[in-house]
């Protein structure tokens, strides 16, 4: 019977022969620019989340030679970078309500 991969601390012992693999680096930048669209850059920050993401995404897809890991990190840039063009469309959306009741509110 062979051992667990576990050893008496219960540490798990890493494979020495697969190789480690590699990050997708549009998903770091999308997930980086999601957080910043919550911070510093609304709008911008948040068109580049989505983009960045969506591409991170096909790369993980569609790489074959060697895996990336990462899909977390753009799937969560996307949300972060749409929930602020969302929220970002719906408060142009109320701005303008209030600005354009007020205006007729004001004229005659």
């Amino acid at each position: 019977m062979a051992a667990p991969p576990f050893c008496r601390c219960g540490v798990f012992k890493m494979n020495p022969t697969s190789p480690p693999r590699s990050t997708c680096t549009l998903a770091v930048v999308s997930l980086c620019f999601g957080i910043a669209a919550w911070t510093v850059f609304p709008f911008i920050g948040a068109i580049v989340a989505v983009i960045c993401g969506h591409l991170a995404r096909r790369d993980i897809r569609q790489t074959v030679s060697e895996p990336l890991d990462g899909d977390g990190l753009a799937v969560t840039g996307l949300v972060l970078g749409y929930a602020q063009l969302l929220l970002g469309v719906i408060g142009m959306l109320f701005f303008w309500t209030l600005l354009l009741g007020f205006f007729h509110w004001v004229r005659p």
